[in-house]
């Protein structure tokens, strides 16, 4: 049977992508509007399997509210993929260059995408979405409208690329975290990496303190990001990534770890992704 996931977009989107990545062409997607809806259905084993959200950029930066998300959700952590971005540029098969007049995607491909964009004389229209952007061309059957999308976005609704990795930033990575119901028994072998949050008492030096203990156990800080918790006043919350070699080592630093801090929480222990094409 299919694995059935939430993806944020539309179908073709970067989400659908990943989820292809992560589980295999047959993955069913369930497309969702906001994160919000993607984390809601993807807690719920009745309507799905898990869920795919993308966490964090390589040139934006992190996406702060699905941290937020993710703290709040009844979500685990199974697995990760990192997704190199390809833009293309797509069209209705036939259509040339020279026939396009209006580019439609979304504002940050179109930004990523600029440097070759200006080089033509393309109206740039905006789109919520790349993936609908291409959707939309395909059912108008437009000779004079192109959309920048996935290259899985151009399979899926039958149109020509003619303008591959469009995009100016070749090195454009976004991580993609793999999700499941936190009441799922799915424990995952060869476990590398860990996802945790925390807060502290803010003492003096206390942070330093717990950095120093994941060191001294030989396990590597890999991202530490700091949030605001919600109701205090300038006080902050800690999401880190650890990565670590065997089950034991890790089980003894996140031990002290709880010890030393507030709100400890682990959202999963699984394998380290690797770089792979959009």
């Amino acid at each position: 049977m299919n694995k059935k996931v939430t993806i944020q977009g539309y179908e073709g989107s970067f989400h659908q992508v990943a989820a292809r990545q992560f589980y295999g062409k047959t993955v069913e997607v369930i497309t969702c509007d906001t994160f919000r809806e993607v984390v809601k259905i993807g807690a719920d084993p009745k309507q799905s399997d898990g869920a795919v959200m993308a966490i964090e950029n390589s040139i934006a930066g992190s996406i702060l509210p699905n941290y937020n998300l993710l703290q709040k959700s009844n979500l685990k952590v199974i697995g990760e993929v990192y997704l190199s971005i390809s833009q293309n540029l797509m069209v209705n098969r036939g259509v040339k260059l020279a026939d396009i007049k209006e580019v439609h995607s979304h504002p940050m491909a179109i930004l990523q995408c600029l440097d070759y964009l200006e080089q033509h004389h393309f109206k740039l229209v905006e789109s919520e979405d790349t993936a609908l952007s291409a959707k939309l061309v395909h059912q108008h059957k437009s000779k004079h409208i192109a959309a920048i999308a996935s290259k899985l976005a151009a399979q899926l609704y039958n149109l020509e690329i003619i303008g591959p990795d469009i995009h100016t930033q070749k090195n454009n990575i976004t991580r993609f975290l793999i999700l499941v119901p936190s009441k799922s028994k799915q424990e995952i072998k060869d476990a590398n990496k860990a996802s945790i949050y925390f807060q502290t008492d803010h003492s003096k030096g206390i942070l330093s303190k717990v950095l120093a203990k994941i060191a001294m156990g030989g396990v590597n800080l890999s991202k530490l990001q700091s949030m605001p918790i919600p109701g205090s006043t300038f006080k902050y919350g800690f999401y880190a990534d650890l990565e670590f070699e065997n089950n034991k080592q890790i089980k003894k630093v996140l031990e002290a770890v709880k010890a030393m801090t507030n709100n400890f929480k682990v959202f999963g222990l699984y394998k380290k992704g690797k770089v792979v094409k959009g």
